[in-house]
């Protein structure tokens, strides 16, 4: 590798807007990010799914069927 030219790959540590903090390595010393996976409903389990059905319900509702 060529002396100089790539960045400095250190500990960084990484903060949720819930208050989860935990550390990983990057070439940023700290990062601020909206979710993780203490707080994402995929990963919590929270997560509500719309099941309406598809096109052909779709035609049903509208035409009478």
């Amino acid at each position: 590798m060529k002396e100089g030219i790539h960045p400095n790959y250190g500990p960084c540590k990484i903060t949720c807007a819930c208050g989860n903090e935990f550390e990983t390595n990057s070439t940023k010393s700290e990062i601020k990010v909206d979710v993780c996976s203490n707080c994402h409903p995929y990963w919590t389990g929270n997560l509500k799914q719309n099941t309406t059905g598809g096109r052909a319900d779709k035609f049903k509702q509208k035409y009478g069927i």
